[in-house]
Protein backbone atom coordinates (compact mmCIF):
# COMPACT_ATOMS: atom_id res chain seq x y z
CA UNK A 1 0.00 0.00 0.00
CA UNK A 2 1.13 3.16 -0.82
CA UNK A 3 0.27 7.55 -0.96
CA UNK A 4 -1.07 8.92 -3.71
CA UNK A 5 2.39 10.82 -4.00
CA UNK A 6 4.35 7.64 -4.17
CA UNK A 7 1.39 6.40 -6.72
CA UNK A 8 2.43 9.34 -8.92
CA UNK A 9 5.95 9.10 -8.39
CA UNK A 10 6.91 5.80 -8.93
CA UNK A 11 6.27 2.24 -9.73
CA UNK A 12 8.28 0.49 -7.28
CA UNK A 13 11.55 0.86 -10.15
CA UNK A 14 12.68 3.59 -9.43
CA UNK A 15 13.22 5.32 -5.82
CA UNK A 16 11.05 6.08 -2.69
CA UNK A 17 12.15 9.16 -1.04
CA UNK A 18 12.99 9.43 2.79
CA UNK A 19 11.43 6.66 4.17
CA UNK A 20 13.57 7.20 7.79
CA UNK A 21 15.84 5.31 9.47
CA UNK A 22 15.99 3.00 12.45
CA UNK A 23 17.20 -0.97 13.54
CA UNK A 24 17.75 -2.99 10.30
CA UNK A 25 16.27 0.30 7.98
CA UNK A 26 18.47 1.67 5.63
CA UNK A 27 19.50 5.60 6.13
CA UNK A 28 17.16 8.43 4.88
CA UNK A 29 17.72 10.11 1.74
CA UNK A 30 17.22 8.78 -1.60
CA UNK A 31 16.41 5.05 -1.28
CA UNK A 32 16.83 2.50 -3.97
CA UNK A 33 13.70 0.25 -3.99
CA UNK A 34 15.50 -3.03 -4.02
CA UNK A 35 17.15 -2.54 -1.39
CA UNK A 36 14.22 -1.16 0.97
CA UNK A 37 12.18 -4.30 -0.37
CA UNK A 38 14.83 -6.76 0.97
CA UNK A 39 15.31 -5.09 4.21
CA UNK A 40 11.29 -5.33 4.78
CA UNK A 41 11.25 -8.17 3.94
CA UNK A 42 14.34 -9.54 6.29
CA UNK A 43 13.99 -7.36 9.02
CA UNK A 44 10.09 -5.83 9.36
CA UNK A 45 8.84 -9.29 8.43
CA UNK A 46 10.92 -11.38 10.56
CA UNK A 47 10.33 -9.19 13.59
CA UNK A 48 6.68 -9.76 13.32
CA UNK A 49 6.92 -13.22 12.72
CA UNK A 50 8.78 -13.86 15.80
CA UNK A 51 6.17 -11.49 17.49
CA UNK A 52 8.80 -8.89 18.96
CA UNK A 53 7.77 -6.13 16.04
CA UNK A 54 6.12 -3.82 18.73
CA UNK A 55 9.09 -3.95 21.17
CA UNK A 56 12.57 -3.79 18.63
CA UNK A 57 10.75 -2.21 15.46
CA UNK A 58 11.10 2.01 16.15
CA UNK A 59 7.98 3.76 14.65
CA UNK A 60 9.16 5.76 11.70
CA UNK A 61 8.10 7.58 8.48
CA UNK A 62 7.24 4.59 6.12
CA UNK A 63 5.45 2.99 9.01
CA UNK A 64 3.67 6.80 8.94
CA UNK A 65 3.07 7.18 5.91
CA UNK A 66 1.40 3.67 5.64
CA UNK A 67 4.00 2.32 3.19
CA UNK A 68 4.16 -1.65 2.92
CA UNK A 69 6.90 -3.03 0.68
CA UNK A 70 5.47 -4.90 -2.82
CA UNK A 71 4.46 -8.61 -2.59
CA UNK A 72 5.82 -8.97 1.01
CA UNK A 73 2.97 -11.23 1.48
CA UNK A 74 4.48 -13.48 -1.18
CA UNK A 75 6.53 -14.74 1.90
CA UNK A 76 3.77 -15.71 4.14
CA UNK A 77 3.26 -19.08 5.41
CA UNK A 78 -0.24 -20.42 5.59
CA UNK A 79 1.02 -24.46 5.37
CA UNK A 80 -0.44 -24.64 9.01
CA UNK A 81 -3.71 -23.79 8.36
CA UNK A 82 -5.73 -26.40 6.77
CA UNK A 83 -4.89 -30.18 7.22
CA UNK A 84 -5.44 -30.92 3.92
CA UNK A 85 -3.88 -29.97 0.39
CA UNK A 86 -4.79 -30.43 -3.25
CA UNK A 87 -3.03 -33.26 -4.66
CA UNK A 88 -2.65 -33.10 -8.51
CA UNK A 89 -3.57 -36.27 -10.62
CA UNK A 90 -1.69 -35.64 -13.69
CA UNK A 91 -3.07 -37.85 -15.86
CA UNK A 92 -6.54 -36.39 -16.08
CA UNK A 93 -5.31 -33.10 -17.02
CA UNK A 94 -5.71 -31.20 -19.90
CA UNK A 95 -4.51 -28.11 -19.15
CA UNK A 96 -8.05 -26.25 -19.44
CA UNK A 97 -6.43 -23.43 -16.57
CA UNK A 98 -9.47 -22.62 -14.99
CA UNK A 99 -8.03 -24.22 -11.42
CA UNK A 100 -5.03 -21.79 -12.07
CA UNK A 101 -7.86 -19.13 -12.69
CA UNK A 102 -10.33 -19.38 -9.91
CA UNK A 103 -8.00 -19.98 -7.18
CA UNK A 104 -8.46 -16.87 -4.43
CA UNK A 105 -4.70 -17.34 -3.16
CA UNK A 106 -2.20 -17.19 -5.88
CA UNK A 107 -1.32 -20.89 -4.90
CA UNK A 108 -1.82 -22.55 -7.67
CA UNK A 109 0.39 -22.31 -10.89
CA UNK A 110 0.95 -23.57 -14.21
CA UNK A 111 3.73 -23.64 -16.24
CA UNK A 112 4.46 -25.38 -20.35
CA UNK A 113 7.91 -26.04 -20.72
CA UNK A 114 9.59 -27.89 -24.11
CA UNK A 115 9.95 -31.47 -23.12
CA UNK A 116 13.84 -31.32 -24.23
CA UNK A 117 14.71 -28.35 -22.17
CA UNK A 118 12.35 -29.64 -18.99
CA UNK A 119 14.12 -32.84 -19.03
CA UNK A 120 17.44 -30.94 -18.45
CA UNK A 121 15.82 -28.53 -15.94
CA UNK A 122 14.36 -31.71 -13.68
CA UNK A 123 17.93 -33.02 -14.06
CA UNK A 124 19.66 -29.92 -12.89
CA UNK A 125 17.25 -29.56 -10.34
CA UNK A 126 17.71 -32.97 -8.71
CA UNK A 127 21.47 -32.47 -8.16
CA UNK A 128 20.72 -29.48 -5.61
CA UNK A 129 18.63 -31.65 -3.47
CA UNK A 130 20.13 -34.42 -0.67
CA UNK A 131 17.77 -37.49 -2.50
CA UNK A 132 18.06 -36.51 -6.35
CA UNK A 133 15.94 -39.49 -7.28
CA UNK A 134 12.96 -38.43 -5.22
CA UNK A 135 13.13 -35.25 -6.25
CA UNK A 136 13.01 -36.45 -10.18
CA UNK A 137 10.42 -38.39 -9.27
CA UNK A 138 7.85 -35.94 -7.99
CA UNK A 139 9.06 -33.05 -9.97
CA UNK A 140 8.30 -35.24 -13.07
CA UNK A 141 4.74 -36.02 -11.39
CA UNK A 142 3.70 -32.20 -12.09
CA UNK A 143 4.19 -32.89 -16.13
CA UNK A 144 1.86 -34.25 -18.29
CA UNK A 145 1.22 -34.34 -21.91
CA UNK A 146 -2.14 -32.53 -23.73
CA UNK A 147 -3.10 -31.86 -26.72
CA UNK A 148 -3.47 -28.36 -26.22
CA UNK A 149 0.54 -28.03 -25.20
CA UNK A 150 2.05 -30.91 -27.21
CA UNK A 151 0.46 -31.77 -30.01
CA UNK A 152 -0.85 -28.49 -31.68
CA UNK A 153 2.83 -27.02 -31.39
CA UNK A 154 3.73 -29.94 -32.73
CA UNK A 155 1.21 -29.57 -35.93
CA UNK A 156 2.95 -25.93 -36.04
CA UNK A 157 6.51 -26.93 -36.37
CA UNK A 158 7.30 -26.57 -32.95
CA UNK A 159 8.47 -28.99 -30.16
CA UNK A 160 5.45 -30.18 -28.26
CA UNK A 161 5.50 -28.90 -24.40
CA UNK A 162 5.22 -30.98 -21.27
CA UNK A 163 2.04 -29.01 -18.87
CA UNK A 164 3.04 -28.97 -15.47
CA UNK A 165 0.68 -27.87 -12.23
CA UNK A 166 2.23 -27.05 -8.90
CA UNK A 167 0.02 -26.38 -5.65
CA UNK A 168 2.00 -24.05 -3.15
CA UNK A 169 1.98 -25.06 0.17
CA UNK A 170 2.88 -21.80 1.98
CA UNK A 171 -0.02 -19.58 0.20
CA UNK A 172 -2.73 -22.75 -0.08
CA UNK A 173 -5.59 -22.60 2.66
CA UNK A 174 -7.63 -25.63 1.95
CA UNK A 175 -10.59 -24.31 0.33
CA UNK A 176 -10.61 -27.04 -2.21
CA UNK A 177 -12.10 -24.69 -4.62
CA UNK A 178 -9.80 -25.87 -7.40
CA UNK A 179 -11.27 -29.38 -6.90
CA UNK A 180 -14.65 -28.25 -7.36
CA UNK A 181 -13.95 -26.24 -10.14
CA UNK A 182 -11.79 -28.95 -11.83
CA UNK A 183 -14.80 -31.52 -11.30
CA UNK A 184 -16.84 -29.11 -12.75
CA UNK A 185 -15.31 -29.05 -15.83
CA UNK A 186 -14.88 -33.20 -16.19
CA UNK A 187 -11.85 -34.10 -15.75
CA UNK A 188 -11.39 -34.90 -11.63
CA UNK A 189 -7.51 -33.77 -11.92
CA UNK A 190 -7.47 -32.37 -8.69
CA UNK A 191 -8.09 -34.19 -5.28
CA UNK A 192 -7.90 -32.91 -1.36
CA UNK A 193 -5.49 -35.32 0.45
CA UNK A 194 -4.26 -35.07 4.11
CA UNK A 195 -0.90 -33.83 4.86
CA UNK A 196 1.05 -36.55 6.45
CA UNK A 197 4.12 -36.42 8.41
CA UNK A 198 5.40 -39.29 6.78
CA UNK A 199 4.31 -40.60 3.24
CA UNK A 200 5.32 -43.84 1.98
CA UNK A 201 8.49 -42.50 0.58
CA UNK A 202 9.14 -41.52 4.26
CA UNK A 203 8.83 -37.42 3.91
CA UNK A 204 6.51 -35.01 5.20
CA UNK A 205 3.77 -34.28 2.74
CA UNK A 206 4.58 -30.58 3.16
CA UNK A 207 8.42 -30.72 2.60
CA UNK A 208 7.32 -33.10 -0.97
CA UNK A 209 5.35 -29.55 -1.58
CA UNK A 210 8.12 -27.54 -0.29
CA UNK A 211 10.25 -29.14 -2.47
CA UNK A 212 8.58 -29.38 -5.72
CA UNK A 213 7.28 -25.52 -5.45
CA UNK A 214 11.12 -24.38 -5.56
CA UNK A 215 11.53 -26.33 -8.95
CA UNK A 216 8.57 -24.52 -10.19
CA UNK A 217 10.14 -21.24 -9.34
CA UNK A 218 13.73 -22.06 -10.87
CA UNK A 219 11.86 -23.03 -14.33
CA UNK A 220 12.02 -20.29 -17.01
CA UNK A 221 8.31 -18.31 -17.80
CA UNK A 222 6.29 -20.65 -20.31
CA UNK A 223 7.15 -19.62 -24.07
CA UNK A 224 4.79 -17.14 -25.56
CA UNK A 225 4.63 -19.81 -28.54
CA UNK A 226 2.82 -22.35 -26.43
CA UNK A 227 0.14 -19.76 -25.05
CA UNK A 228 -3.14 -19.32 -26.70
CA UNK A 229 -4.59 -16.57 -27.62
CA UNK A 230 -8.02 -17.07 -28.03
CA UNK A 231 -8.05 -18.91 -24.82
CA UNK A 232 -7.68 -16.71 -22.56
CA UNK A 233 -7.27 -18.58 -19.55
CA UNK A 234 -3.78 -18.52 -20.89
CA UNK A 235 -3.35 -15.25 -19.44
CA UNK A 236 -2.11 -17.08 -16.49
CA UNK A 237 0.76 -18.74 -18.12
CA UNK A 238 2.36 -15.22 -18.73
CA UNK A 239 5.59 -13.76 -17.24
CA UNK A 240 3.80 -10.75 -15.42
CA UNK A 241 0.17 -12.76 -14.54
CA UNK A 242 0.83 -12.86 -10.81
CA UNK A 243 0.77 -9.10 -9.54
CA UNK A 244 -1.08 -11.04 -6.82
CA UNK A 245 0.98 -13.26 -5.15
CA UNK A 246 -1.21 -14.78 -2.37
CA UNK A 247 -0.45 -14.22 1.10
CA UNK A 248 -3.55 -11.89 1.73
CA UNK A 249 -5.45 -12.57 4.80
CA UNK A 250 -8.66 -13.67 2.95
CA UNK A 251 -11.38 -15.91 3.65
CA UNK A 252 -10.87 -19.71 3.03
CA UNK A 253 -12.37 -19.61 -0.84
CA UNK A 254 -12.73 -16.10 -0.91
CA UNK A 255 -14.87 -14.63 -3.82
CA UNK A 256 -13.10 -11.34 -3.82
CA UNK A 257 -9.56 -12.61 -4.51
CA UNK A 258 -10.55 -14.99 -7.57
CA UNK A 259 -11.40 -11.49 -9.39
CA UNK A 260 -9.08 -9.18 -8.01
CA UNK A 261 -6.13 -11.56 -8.72
CA UNK A 262 -7.80 -11.90 -12.50
CA UNK A 263 -8.30 -8.43 -13.14
CA UNK A 264 -4.50 -7.71 -12.25
CA UNK A 265 -3.44 -10.65 -14.38
CA UNK A 266 -4.97 -9.60 -17.25
CA UNK A 267 -3.86 -6.00 -17.74
CA UNK A 268 -0.73 -6.72 -16.53
CA UNK A 269 -0.08 -9.22 -19.12
CA UNK A 270 -1.81 -6.93 -21.70
CA UNK A 271 0.37 -3.70 -20.54
CA UNK A 272 3.20 -4.77 -18.82
CA UNK A 273 4.77 -5.15 -15.33
CA UNK A 274 4.63 -1.55 -14.30
CA UNK A 275 1.34 -0.69 -16.45
CA UNK A 276 -0.94 -0.51 -13.65
CA UNK A 277 -1.97 1.47 -10.51
CA UNK A 278 -4.79 0.95 -8.02
CA UNK A 279 -7.01 2.87 -6.08
CA UNK A 280 -8.80 0.55 -3.02
CA UNK A 281 -12.21 1.76 -1.30
CA UNK A 282 -12.31 1.01 2.48
CA UNK A 283 -13.75 -2.92 2.30
CA UNK A 284 -12.44 -6.50 2.23
CA UNK A 285 -10.33 -6.59 -0.44
CA UNK A 286 -7.96 -3.42 1.50
CA UNK A 287 -8.12 -5.41 4.86
CA UNK A 288 -7.21 -8.51 4.11
CA UNK A 289 -4.66 -7.02 1.73
CA UNK A 290 -3.03 -4.72 3.71
CA UNK A 291 -2.58 -6.44 7.34
CA UNK A 292 0.47 -4.77 8.08
CA UNK A 293 3.15 -6.04 6.95
CA UNK A 294 1.49 -8.09 4.51
CA UNK A 295 0.73 -6.61 0.71
CA UNK A 296 -0.16 -9.45 -1.99
CA UNK A 297 0.07 -7.11 -4.42
CA UNK A 298 3.02 -6.46 -7.07
CA UNK A 299 1.86 -3.27 -8.13
CA UNK A 300 1.21 0.33 -6.48
CA UNK A 301 -1.97 0.99 -4.77
CA UNK A 302 -3.32 3.19 -2.60
CA UNK A 303 -6.43 2.97 0.12
CA UNK A 304 -9.03 5.10 0.32
CA UNK A 305 -12.48 6.19 2.32
CA UNK A 306 -15.28 4.42 1.68
CA UNK A 307 -16.91 7.10 -0.45
CA UNK A 308 -14.39 9.15 -2.42
CA UNK A 309 -12.11 5.97 -4.33
CA UNK A 310 -12.93 7.52 -7.89
CA UNK A 311 -12.37 11.08 -6.92
CA UNK A 312 -8.79 9.93 -5.79
CA UNK A 313 -8.78 8.04 -9.04
CA UNK A 314 -9.52 11.29 -10.97
CA UNK A 315 -6.90 13.20 -9.00
CA UNK A 316 -4.18 10.16 -9.86
CA UNK A 317 -5.31 10.12 -13.11
CA UNK A 318 -4.89 14.07 -13.93
CA UNK A 319 -1.09 13.97 -12.54
CA UNK A 320 -0.82 10.90 -14.36
CA UNK A 321 -1.43 12.02 -17.68
CA UNK A 322 0.33 15.57 -16.50
CA UNK A 323 3.49 13.56 -15.92
CA UNK A 324 3.20 11.75 -19.66
CA UNK A 325 1.81 8.57 -18.46
CA UNK A 326 -1.45 8.61 -20.24
CA UNK A 327 -0.57 4.27 -20.91
CA UNK A 328 -0.80 3.49 -17.64
CA UNK A 329 -4.34 1.70 -16.35
CA UNK A 330 -5.43 3.17 -13.33
CA UNK A 331 -8.35 0.82 -11.89
CA UNK A 332 -10.56 1.89 -8.93
CA UNK A 333 -11.85 -0.94 -6.26
CA UNK A 334 -14.47 -1.24 -4.22
CA UNK A 335 -17.58 -3.41 -3.01
CA UNK A 336 -21.29 -2.58 -2.05
CA UNK A 337 -20.59 0.60 0.04
CA UNK A 338 -17.98 2.31 -1.92
CA UNK A 339 -20.12 1.85 -5.44
CA UNK A 340 -24.03 1.33 -5.00
CA UNK A 341 -24.28 3.77 -1.61
CA UNK A 342 -22.36 5.85 0.35
CA UNK A 343 -19.87 6.19 -2.74
CA UNK A 344 -22.72 6.23 -5.62
CA UNK A 345 -22.15 9.73 -6.42
CA UNK A 346 -18.29 9.48 -6.54
CA UNK A 347 -18.62 6.96 -9.27
CA UNK A 348 -21.47 8.93 -11.05
CA UNK A 349 -19.22 12.06 -11.07
CA UNK A 350 -15.92 9.69 -12.11
CA UNK A 351 -17.90 8.40 -15.35
CA UNK A 352 -19.69 11.36 -16.42
CA UNK A 353 -16.16 13.18 -16.55
CA UNK A 354 -15.18 10.84 -19.10
CA UNK A 355 -11.71 10.41 -17.17
CA UNK A 356 -9.93 7.39 -18.11
CA UNK A 357 -10.15 5.42 -15.36
CA UNK A 358 -11.37 2.00 -14.92
CA UNK A 359 -13.83 0.43 -12.13
CA UNK A 360 -13.97 -2.69 -10.22
CA UNK A 361 -17.12 -3.50 -8.10
CA UNK A 362 -16.88 -6.32 -6.22
CA UNK A 363 -20.51 -7.30 -5.68
CA UNK A 364 -21.23 -9.49 -2.41
CA UNK A 365 -24.58 -8.16 -1.77
CA UNK A 366 -23.96 -7.05 1.38
CA UNK A 367 -21.58 -5.18 3.73
CA UNK A 368 -18.68 -8.16 4.24
CA UNK A 369 -16.32 -5.94 5.67
CA UNK A 370 -18.67 -4.69 8.66
CA UNK A 371 -20.72 -7.61 9.62
CA UNK A 372 -23.04 -8.36 6.80
CA UNK A 373 -25.04 -5.98 6.56
CA UNK A 374 -27.82 -5.21 3.99
CA UNK A 375 -26.98 -3.23 1.03
CA UNK A 376 -28.41 -1.75 -2.18
CA UNK A 377 -26.97 -4.57 -4.13
CA UNK A 378 -28.49 -7.32 -1.34
CA UNK A 379 -31.72 -9.03 -3.38
CA UNK A 380 -35.14 -9.16 -1.69
CA UNK A 381 -35.98 -11.21 0.59
CA UNK A 382 -32.30 -11.32 1.53
CA UNK A 383 -31.34 -12.34 5.12
CA UNK A 384 -28.53 -10.25 6.66
CA UNK A 385 -27.61 -8.09 9.69
CA UNK A 386 -30.27 -4.67 9.50
CA UNK A 387 -32.63 -7.00 7.75
CA UNK A 388 -33.06 -9.84 10.32
CA UNK A 389 -36.17 -12.39 9.34
CA UNK A 390 -38.46 -11.70 12.08
CA UNK A 391 -42.53 -12.15 13.05
CA UNK A 392 -42.15 -8.18 11.23
CA UNK A 393 -40.32 -8.25 8.64
CA UNK A 394 -39.02 -11.21 6.63
CA UNK A 395 -35.20 -10.10 5.22
CA UNK A 396 -34.73 -7.10 3.24
CA UNK A 397 -38.32 -5.64 1.58
CA UNK A 398 -36.57 -3.05 -0.60
CA UNK A 399 -35.88 -4.24 -4.40
CA UNK A 400 -31.86 -4.45 -5.37
CA UNK A 401 -30.55 -1.49 -7.07
CA UNK A 402 -28.99 -2.40 -10.90
CA UNK A 403 -26.02 -0.62 -10.83
CA UNK A 404 -25.23 -1.92 -14.39
CA UNK A 405 -28.29 -0.49 -15.91
CA UNK A 406 -28.02 2.96 -13.71
CA UNK A 407 -24.41 3.21 -15.52
CA UNK A 408 -25.54 2.39 -18.88
CA UNK A 409 -27.69 5.20 -18.91
CA UNK A 410 -24.71 7.76 -18.22
CA UNK A 411 -23.91 6.97 -22.17
CA UNK A 412 -20.21 7.31 -23.31
CA UNK A 413 -19.13 4.26 -20.85
CA UNK A 414 -18.33 0.79 -20.87
CA UNK A 415 -20.24 -1.25 -18.82
CA UNK A 416 -19.99 -5.24 -17.91
CA UNK A 417 -21.27 -7.83 -15.48
CA UNK A 418 -18.84 -10.60 -15.07
CA UNK A 419 -18.59 -13.63 -13.12
CA UNK A 420 -15.32 -15.48 -12.56
CA UNK A 421 -17.32 -18.60 -13.43
CA UNK A 422 -17.21 -17.82 -17.05
CA UNK A 423 -13.30 -17.35 -17.65
CA UNK A 424 -13.21 -16.15 -21.08
CA UNK A 425 -15.75 -13.18 -20.86
CA UNK A 426 -14.91 -11.81 -17.51
CA UNK A 427 -10.99 -11.58 -19.21
CA UNK A 428 -12.71 -10.25 -22.32
CA UNK A 429 -14.51 -7.85 -20.76
CA UNK A 430 -11.25 -6.34 -18.67
CA UNK A 431 -9.13 -6.18 -21.86
CA UNK A 432 -11.94 -4.92 -23.44
CA UNK A 433 -12.35 -1.97 -20.30
CA UNK A 434 -8.97 -1.56 -20.34
CA UNK A 435 -8.31 -0.64 -24.37
CA UNK A 436 -11.84 1.73 -24.08
CA UNK A 437 -10.88 5.30 -24.29
CA UNK A 438 -12.60 6.48 -20.90
CA UNK A 439 -14.18 5.75 -17.55
CA UNK A 440 -14.99 1.55 -17.37
CA UNK A 441 -17.38 0.08 -15.10
CA UNK A 442 -16.80 -3.73 -14.03
CA UNK A 443 -19.64 -5.03 -11.89
CA UNK A 444 -18.40 -8.79 -10.59
CA UNK A 445 -20.35 -10.91 -9.02
CA UNK A 446 -18.33 -12.13 -5.74
CA UNK A 447 -19.72 -14.67 -3.11
CA UNK A 448 -18.62 -14.25 0.15
CA UNK A 449 -18.66 -17.62 2.24
CA UNK A 450 -19.68 -16.30 5.73
CA UNK A 451 -22.39 -13.89 4.27
CA UNK A 452 -24.28 -16.15 1.26
CA UNK A 453 -24.28 -19.31 3.48
CA UNK A 454 -21.80 -21.08 1.67
CA UNK A 455 -19.11 -23.80 2.17
CA UNK A 456 -15.10 -22.43 1.47
CA UNK A 457 -15.07 -24.31 -2.16
CA UNK A 458 -18.46 -22.98 -3.66
CA UNK A 459 -17.57 -19.53 -5.16
CA UNK A 460 -16.79 -20.08 -8.61
CA UNK A 461 -20.05 -22.79 -8.25
CA UNK A 462 -22.51 -20.24 -6.51
CA UNK A 463 -21.39 -17.94 -9.11
CA UNK A 464 -22.46 -19.73 -12.08
CA UNK A 465 -26.10 -20.51 -10.03
CA UNK A 466 -26.41 -16.93 -9.95
CA UNK A 467 -25.84 -16.46 -13.71
CA UNK A 468 -27.89 -19.49 -14.26
CA UNK A 469 -30.81 -18.27 -12.27
CA UNK A 470 -30.88 -14.50 -13.73
CA UNK A 471 -30.32 -13.38 -10.08
CA UNK A 472 -27.06 -11.99 -11.22
CA UNK A 473 -26.85 -11.79 -15.32
CA UNK A 474 -24.09 -11.07 -17.50
CA UNK A 475 -23.50 -9.00 -20.08
CA UNK A 476 -21.02 -5.81 -21.80
CA UNK A 477 -22.04 -2.78 -22.90
CA UNK A 478 -19.53 -0.98 -25.50
CA UNK A 479 -20.34 2.54 -26.83
CA UNK A 480 -18.00 1.34 -29.77
CA UNK A 481 -20.49 -1.10 -31.11
CA UNK A 482 -22.79 1.10 -32.66
CA UNK A 483 -24.80 4.18 -31.37
CA UNK A 484 -28.27 2.45 -30.44
CA UNK A 485 -28.95 0.64 -27.03
CA UNK A 486 -29.27 -3.15 -28.98
CA UNK A 487 -25.98 -2.62 -30.69
CA UNK A 488 -23.82 -1.95 -27.93
CA UNK A 489 -25.36 -4.65 -25.57
CA UNK A 490 -24.20 -8.27 -25.74
CA UNK A 491 -25.71 -11.01 -23.57
CA UNK A 492 -23.42 -13.07 -24.50
CA UNK A 493 -22.06 -15.74 -21.80
CA UNK A 494 -25.80 -16.28 -20.42
CA UNK A 495 -27.81 -19.36 -20.99
CA UNK A 496 -30.91 -19.68 -22.77
CA UNK A 497 -30.34 -15.64 -23.82
CA UNK A 498 -34.45 -15.94 -25.07
CA UNK A 499 -35.97 -17.67 -22.45
CA UNK A 500 -37.19 -16.24 -19.17
CA UNK A 501 -35.39 -19.31 -17.11
CA UNK A 502 -32.83 -21.17 -18.09
CA UNK A 503 -32.74 -25.22 -17.33
CA UNK A 504 -31.46 -27.44 -15.21
CA UNK A 505 -29.76 -30.94 -16.61
CA UNK A 506 -32.62 -32.68 -16.21
CA UNK A 507 -34.69 -30.30 -17.88
CA UNK A 508 -36.50 -28.59 -14.87
CA UNK A 509 -36.48 -25.02 -14.92
CA UNK A 510 -34.06 -23.18 -12.87
CA UNK A 511 -35.20 -20.22 -11.81
CA UNK A 512 -33.96 -17.60 -8.67
CA UNK A 513 -36.09 -19.59 -6.06
CA UNK A 514 -33.79 -22.80 -7.48
CA UNK A 515 -30.55 -20.83 -6.61
CA UNK A 516 -32.18 -19.33 -3.25
CA UNK A 517 -32.13 -22.98 -2.16
CA UNK A 518 -28.97 -23.02 -2.66
CA UNK A 519 -27.84 -20.78 -0.09
CA UNK A 520 -28.30 -20.56 3.61
CA UNK A 521 -28.99 -16.33 3.34
CA UNK A 522 -32.17 -17.36 1.71
CA UNK A 523 -33.13 -20.74 4.02
CA UNK A 524 -35.47 -18.81 6.67
CA UNK A 525 -38.00 -18.19 3.39
CA UNK A 526 -38.38 -21.99 3.35
CA UNK A 527 -41.25 -23.84 4.85
CA UNK A 528 -40.65 -27.49 6.25
CA UNK A 529 -42.02 -28.35 2.28
CA UNK A 530 -39.14 -26.66 0.77
CA UNK A 531 -41.83 -24.16 -0.34
CA UNK A 532 -41.07 -20.20 -0.76
CA UNK A 533 -42.32 -17.38 1.20
CA UNK A 534 -44.63 -14.40 -0.02
CA UNK A 535 -41.32 -12.48 -0.23
CA UNK A 536 -39.08 -14.39 -1.76
CA UNK A 537 -41.33 -15.20 -4.60
CA UNK A 538 -41.73 -11.01 -4.96
CA UNK A 539 -37.83 -11.45 -5.43
CA UNK A 540 -38.08 -13.81 -8.42
CA UNK A 541 -40.45 -11.48 -10.14
CA UNK A 542 -37.97 -8.90 -9.51
CA UNK A 543 -35.00 -10.68 -11.16
CA UNK A 544 -37.38 -11.75 -14.11
CA UNK A 545 -38.16 -8.52 -15.11
CA UNK A 546 -34.45 -7.38 -14.76
CA UNK A 547 -33.62 -10.15 -17.11
CA UNK A 548 -36.35 -9.00 -19.41
CA UNK A 549 -35.07 -5.42 -19.19
CA UNK A 550 -31.91 -6.50 -20.28
CA UNK A 551 -33.21 -8.76 -23.26
CA UNK A 552 -35.15 -5.19 -24.32
CA UNK A 553 -32.42 -3.29 -24.43
CA UNK A 554 -30.40 -5.41 -26.09
CA UNK A 555 -32.78 -6.53 -28.65
CA UNK A 556 -33.31 -10.12 -27.58
CA UNK A 557 -36.96 -11.54 -29.06
CA UNK A 558 -37.93 -13.38 -26.30
CA UNK A 559 -39.50 -16.69 -27.17
CA UNK A 560 -43.14 -16.42 -27.18
CA UNK A 561 -43.21 -12.94 -28.09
Amino acid sequence: MTTERAMTDTIFTTNIEKLGAGPGLIAPQTLNVAEYIEDFNTNVIDAYRRGVADVELPADIGVGRSIIAPASAGIRDFSALSPLIPQFMAEKCVGCMACVSACPDSAIMATAQPKSSLAKAIDAFAKTQPNAALATTTAKSHFVHTTKYADVPAKKGIEGADFGLFIDPYHCKGCAECVDVCVAQGHDALVMAEKCDCETSGECTLDRYRRDIAFYKSLPPTPAEYRNDKVLADVMLGEHAFGFVGGGGSCSGCGEGTIVRMVVAATLQTYGPQSMGMVAETGCNTVFASTYPYNPFTIPWTNSLFENGPADAMGIRLRWDQAGHEDRRLWVVGGDGAMYDIGFQSLSRLVASGMDVKVLVLDTGVYSNTGGQASTASFTAQVSKLAAYGKAEHGKSEKRKELGRIMMAHGDVYVAQVAACTINHLYKAVMEANAYPGPAVIIAYAPCMPEHGIADDAANRQAKLAVDSRAFPLFSYDPRRGSSLAERLSLQGNPAVKEDWSKSPDGSTFDFISFAKTEGRFGQHFDKEGNASVELQRAQEDRLHNWQTLQEMAGVLRAGH
